[in-house]
């Protein structure tokens, strides 16, 4: 085995010609994902120079996304989750579309640009939850790591990249190329979903419906490593989440240099995608369990660190460790949900977990918000961070089956449920 492939796993794409088309699919479509990300709010503010027309964006992409998400969860799991897949995706497809037809006829209603806003949400929703389970059922067990890792990566680059080449796209043609080439993206994600056989759910397909959701979170309450697994995304997100409080450290600590506040984000994006590209040192590793619990701690930590740096240097350094812990907290959630679930549940326990994923950023950035406002921003950054270090310890200390799982024997995480 290379140096190459000790660090970047890339099995999963040497082996299965499905997941291959699938992968490269994603990340085409991520890229143009930023394209619209970038375009929609740059017309936002074009046609209503409103910060709270701009807030509304991703007000509406959370409230779609959310109540969508959760039909979409149980429809994976009564439905063929390709053909759900399917849907979701030339729903998405028609938003941009619609966008792009939009700028060129010189509308100018932002109340057109929301409502299509959360058309495209609402796709992105619906099918969430069934896309996360097409992984573990393309690859053998050991590789679901592996390709959850491939595509984190993929995601982590098109963040990287996506935001400066949309903003020479609407600089040199305008918000429509911009629509028009995350549409042509999503032909990508079609052919690739096309190629992919059936995808029903094992065992007895269950009815869609709010008993089916509830059933859905009485599962996951009842499963110590998937009630664990999401609560250390709580405890990172909710408790530390430090994005909104750049701006605010940057002036207290650092002079107010835009310079600096910009490379606060780069370093978070450098860290990621470096854990991303060596991601094989932690799809290998066995105890999946703690390596989650680790790199969430260290991400609490590093946090601390950034709150109480004195130079910006300094600062970067700890937002770089911040960065690479998340992705590995990101990547190492992802396989021990999908692992540790049971086909017939897949849809709706990964319906929550992208609800978790989406809504615990916003609710932490406002959080550090508040506690900024009641303090300082530094001690807000201090404070989230060592919140989460001593939520993921005392998760760590009376969690033993999270603590316990290990990717090579996901079946243990059943037997702890029914004992449990």
């Amino acid at each position: 085995m290379s140096v190459f492939d000790r660090l970047l796993d890339t099995r999963p794409l040497r082996t299965s010609p499905q997941f291959r088309r699938l992968w490269w699919g994603g990340a085409v479509s991520a890229l143009g994902g930023q394209f619209t990300v970038v375009a929609v709010l740059f017309q936002m503010w074009q046609l209503t120079t409103s910060p709270l027309a701009v807030g509304a964006v991703g007000l509406v992409q959370a409230i779609s996304m959310t109540t969508v998400g959760l039909a979409g969860g149980t429809l994976a799991d009564a439905v063929d989750r390709r053909k759900l897949v399917l849907a979701a995706t030339t729903m998405q497809l028609v938003s941009v579309a619609a966008l792009a037809v939009h700028g060129l006829a010189g509308a100018e209603s932002p109340w057109v640009l929301l409502g299509l806003v959360a058309l495209h949400s609402a796709g992105s929703g619906l099918g969430a939850p069934a896309r996360r389970t097409f992984v573990p059922r393309l690859l053998p067990t050991e590789l679901v790591g592996a390709g959850v890792a491939l595509g984190n990566l993929s995601f982590q680059i098109a963040m990287l990249l996506g935001p400066a080449l949309a903003g020479v796209l609407v600089a040199q043609w305008g918000v429509s190329a911009c629509y028009l080439l995350d549409a042509l993206a999503f032909t990508a994600v079609l052919y690739a979903v096309l190629r992919l056989p059936s995808m029903r759910p094992d065992g007895q397909p269950s009815r869609p419906g709010l008993r089916a959701i509830w059933r859905g979170w009485r599962f996951i309450a009842a499963s110590p490593v998937l009630r664990g697994a999401l609560l250390t995304d709580v405890a990172a997100t909710v408790l530390a989440m430090p994005v909104g409080l750049f701006p605010l450290i940057n002036e207290q600590r650092f002079g107010g240099n835009p310079q600096t506040l910009g490379l606060f984000f780069t370093a978070i994006a450098i860290g990621g995608i470096t854990a991303g590209a060596a991601s094989g040192t932690i799809t290998r590793a066995r105890r999946t369990g703690v390596v989650l619990l680790a790199a969430a701690g260290v991400w609490g930590l590093a946090l601390i660190g950034f709150g109480l740096a004195p130079s910006p240097w300094l600062a970067l350094g700890c937002l770089t460790i911040a960065g690479a812990a998340d992705t590995t907290s990101v990547i190492t959630r992802a396989a021990i949900v999908q692992l540790a679930t049971p086909d017939s549940h897949r849809g709706r326990v990964s319906a929550v977990e992208h609800i978790v994923g989406a809504s615990g950023p916003e609710v932490g950035n406002f959080r550090a918000g508040l506690a900024a406002q009641a303090t300082t921003a530094a001690f807000a950054a201090v404070a989230g961070g060592l919140m989460c270090v001593v939520g993921i310890a005392a998760l760590a200390l009376t969690n033993s089956p999270l603590r316990r799982f290990s990717h090579s024997r996901p079946e243990a995480a059943l037997d702890s449920r029914a004992s449990g």
